[in-house]
């Protein structure tokens, strides 16, 4: 008698498991992976704009059952979402700012503010503001399509004060941070309301557990966001404006996972003090993460941005011992990821 196939729903579940136990830094799980084939990908992305909406969600839903299929393909780490996806623009826009989109690339805020008495007639918008009201109509069509079982993908957020630095023209930002630290703390305050807000009713429609908006990891609670700022800041600036408010974030949500594409290692030591910090992904070049693994190996895990995919098979010993990774691979075919996949399993 044939045996049947694993249903979606039990080789999702089982995913989510793994991730489970994988964010569990005492468990033997010391290893994920996500390989991502460019085989079978939908078209290209539409651009995050306005006139874009129905492309927007169209592409959205044809990459869930894009990753429905690729889930028999071969084995790894990825969660399928619905994905409403963004620029970093959404939370700017919705104060006030002007945004450019350009032709050929992601849209971007213009800054709003030039000093700290223009910062301090700042009003906090509501979450039906246009920019932020179009997420919630783009992800309840998807959720409508797929079900109220599909996991969603987080939108862009980036930190109350990376936001802040988007609507305050950095030109007259970084001076404050001197000058006026209490009229940046004042907007960046402001930013964090509006973010507990949309959060807050993200997850009431949506479901507490979501796969980050970058890079695309699945978390069962918390939130997740950017970080960029901290590599043009100092370390007693990052302890003063950065990490009071990471640290609410991370407790009012229940922990949280970070990006940073900075230069920011001299930020490093100051990580340990973000409670709850689940997951962080930083992207440098090599010999900067070949540092960060050893570095985070008893504090987080981590999902850096390098792809393994060309030394993979040096096996595990090329990793720190207690280091927790999320290993990543872009490949042409499914051929080449179902190969990589089957290398993966013997880490």
């Amino acid at each position: 008698m044939a045996i049947p196939e694993l249903s979606t729903s039990i080789i999702i579940a089982r995913r989510k498991a793994a991730w489970l136990e994988f964010y569990d830094l005492t468990s033997a799980r010391r290893f994920l992976w996500i390989i991502r084939p460019r085989e079978g990908q939908p078209a290209p992305r539409p651009l995050p704009n306005p006139e874009n909406t129905q492309a927007r969600i169209e592409y959205a839903w044809q990459q869930y059952l894009y990753q429905l299929e690729r889930i028999y393909w071969y084995e790894d780490a990825l969660v399928p979402y619905l994905d409403p996806y963004t620029g970093t623009e959404i939370f700017a826009e919705a104060f006030g700012c002007r945004v450019h989109r350009p032709a050929d690339n992601m849209p971007f805020a213009l800054p709003l503010v030039n000093s700290a008495r223009e910062a301090e007639k700042l009003r906090i918008p509501d979450i039906s503001a246009a920019p932020l009201a179009l997420l919630f109509e783009i992800a309840d069509e998807l959720r409508r399509r797929a079900g109220a079982e599909a996991v969603m993908k987080l939108v862009d957020i980036q930190s109350p004060m990376d936001i802040a630095a988007l609507i305050w023209n950095k030109e007259t930002f970084y001076p404050a941070l001197i000058e006026m630290p209490e009229a940046v703390l004042e907007l960046a305050d402001k930013v964090k309301t509006l973010l507990v807000r949309f959060l807050e009713e993200w997850f009431a429609r949506y479901g507490r557990e979501f796969v980050a908006h970058f890079p695309e990891y699945y978390m069962p609670v918390g939130i997740t966001l950017s970080e960029d700022e901290i590599g043009a800041v100092s370390p007693a600036m990052f302890e003063r404006y950065f990490l009071p408010e990471l640290n609410e974030l991370s407790d009012h949500f229940g922990g949280i996972g970070m990006h940073c594409c900075a230069n920011a290692r001299h930020q490093w030591k100051h990580f340990k003090h973000i409670r709850s910090l689940r997951l962080i992904n930083l992207v440098q070049p090599l010999d900067e993460l070949v540092a960060a693994h050893a570095f985070f190996e008893q504090i987080t895990t981590q999902m850096n941005g390098w792809d393994i995919s060309w030394q993979v098979d040096k096996g595990a010993a090329q990793f720190p011992s207690k280091a927790h990774l999320v290993l990543q691979a872009n490949v042409e075919t499914r051929s080449e990821a179902q190969h990589l996949a089957e290398m993966m399993q013997r880490l």
